[in-house]
């Protein structure tokens, strides 16, 4: 029987909270009752729906596939019942599924007593659904509370990225966000070298045992082992996180957070702080004097400053911008992928770093990226500032969109260009895409630029109140009209691709099918873009 999949990185959905939905009028029968969570509902009438399930889910059924069973044993006497419905209990329980769900209504007036007999056998939970509960109601309740749980964790994890940002801007910024770390955490947060020596502490000091085994983790990554390391507790979890950027002859630190084990989105929030802590803690003399002042610059640019604002800081006079992609299969760590590209101006998330121009056009990159962001599954983006001598190769487990080198006042035009290199990058499921921009003696130039504005903002009117429509078409178009990769790129489902691109060709009263058509439209796209990367 195949392993279940891993759950899914959507919160999941506790039991009782659907149980105590008086709407649904749900009524458990037999399992645990305690730490069931539900991540999604799929519904099956099938003898054997184990090889359709992903694990985590509540199966629901009405039990159809039992009359095959009764007919089966009617003629057979090796077969019965009770048998099968155990076996059905064991098999579903092995897939991974966190609950049964079985419909009174239109096969059954009752559950079967010998299916509750084996889900309590098998610790499966059986819930009854009544006859006037549709299972799409079920599947709606379950998915209105994720979205709902993801929603506030997205709301939180904001919150926090603020609230470390800001406090590395403050004198001692270690401590300010060790402490901000432990409040948004609502746990223990230390920096601790690889002999056990605290280096910084904040939250609620854990006992002994906790603190013998995050000194452990510190001394596993100090040893050079991986970037990462966690440990479980009763009651607590452990997250280790190496801090890159220390000069030869001082010890390494490792950022240790324990936390809730039932908390996923305090290890995002530690990762943050991570990142945040390699950038303090690193070396002053990393690329000459000027490097003492590369946090503080990233610092100013995660608070919304202008590119252009910290260019004194940053030293170098051309920089490149990568935007990356953590790969699903891998563990990689930001702080590894810092390493990699010899940087420690790495801003992690999609809404942080760079910020883009003010008044960009909306077919820009940052429309796109959010919508991407906002994908059920997605990881975020990480941002790195580079200097433009230093050369940027794939790294193992991540996906990079690469732009050209830049001068900081034009970083923002880069930080686009990065995210629409990695956008057809992740597309065309390629390790590294490099931004390359048209020479000085393109077709393009052959129109002045107040000429080609003017046409692309008439051509494009019909939809410059929607900027999902061309967001969709400015991807669409730099795909090849693809509508897989097209969907890939901004995490959505190819039919919404389809959908949106129908709509667009209405609106524009035009054939998109028209090489033509579309090349005057990428052209149209291209005139806004570059209009919006001077303001």
């Amino acid at each position: 029987m195949p392993h279940p999949m891993p759950p899914p990185s959507t919160p999941p959905v506790p039991l009782a909270d659907l149980l105590a939905r008086t709407d649904l009028g749900l009524r458990q029968l037999a399992g645990p009752r305690e730490g069931v969570a539900i991540h999604w509902v799929h519904t099956s009438e099938m003898a054997d729906p184990v090889p359709y399930l992903l694990g985590g889910e509540m199966l629901l059924t009405a039990g159809m596939h039992l009359a095959e069973v009764r007919a089966a044993a009617a003629t057979s006497p090796a077969t019965t019942l009770d048998a099968y419905l155990d076996g059905y209990a064991a098999r579903t329980v092995a897939a991974g599924a966190a609950a049964l769900g079985f419909g009174i209504a239109p096969v059954h007036d009752t559950v079967p007593p010998a299916l509750v007999a084996a889900c309590d056998r098998h610790g499966l939970p059986l819930v009854e659904v009544p006859p006037d509960t549709p299972f799409t109601a079920v599947e709606s309740a379950v998915w209105q509370a994720v979205t709902e749980a993801r929603h506030r964790e997205l709301t939180r994890l904001s919150e926090a990225q603020r609230a470390l940002a800001a406090a590395a801007a403050r004198p001692d910024p270690a401590s300010a966000v060790l402490r901000a770390l432990a409040r948004h955490v609502h746990g223990w947060t230390a920096l601790l070298a690889p002999d056990g020596a605290e280096h910084g502490t904040a939250g609620p000091r854990p006992d002994d045992p906790v603190r013998a085994a995050a000194g452990r983790l510190a001394r596993v990554l100090g040893a050079g082992g991986p970037s990462s390391a966690t440990d479980t507790l009763p009651g607590t979890s452990l997250s280790a996180y190496a801090l890159t950027g220390r000069s030869p002859g001082r010890q390494a630190l490792a950022l240790v957070v324990a936390a809730d084990p039932h908390d996923p989105p305090a290890h995002a929030i530690a990762g943050v702080a991570a990142v945040l802590l390699s950038l303090i803690t690193g070396p002053a003399t990393a690329h000459g004097a000027a490097a003492a002042e590369h946090p503080a610059a990233l610092v100013r640019l995660l608070l919304g400053a202008r590119p252009a604002d910290v260019a004194p800081l940053l030293g170098a006079p051309l920089w490149t911008v990568v935007h990356a992609e953590r790969r699903r299969d891998t563990t990689e760590s930001a702080a590894s992928l810092a390493a990699a590209l010899g940087t420690t101006l790495v801003a992690p998330g999609p809404a942080a770093g760079l910020p883009a121009a003010p008044g960009a056009h909306p077919t820009t990159e940052p429309t796109a990226r959010t919508e991407a962001a906002s994908a059920p599954g997605s990881t975020p983006a990480l941002r790195a500032l580079i200097p433009a001598d230093q050369e940027v190769t794939a790294h193992p487990g991540w996906t990079l969109g690469v732009s050209e080198p830049a001068p900081a006042a034009e970083l923002a035009t880069a930080d686009r260009h990065a995210a629409a290199a990695l956008r057809r990058a992740l597309a065309g499921r390629t390790a590294l895409v490099r931004h390359r921009t048209p020479g000085p003696h393109s077709i393009t130039s052959l129109v002045t630029p107040t000429d080609a504005r003017q046409h692309a903002q008439a051509l494009l009117a019909p939809l410059t109140d929607s900027p999902p429509l061309l967001a969709t078409l400015h991807n669409w178009l730099s795909l090849h009209g693809s509508w897989d990769r097209t969907a890939t790129a901004l995490g959505l489902h190819r039919n919404t691709v389809r959908q949106r691109i129908t709509r667009i060709a209405g609106l524009l009263d035009t054939d998109l099918d028209d090489p033509d058509v579309r090349m005057e439209l990428w052209f149209a796209l291209r005139a806004l873009d570059r209009d919006a990367s001077r303001v």
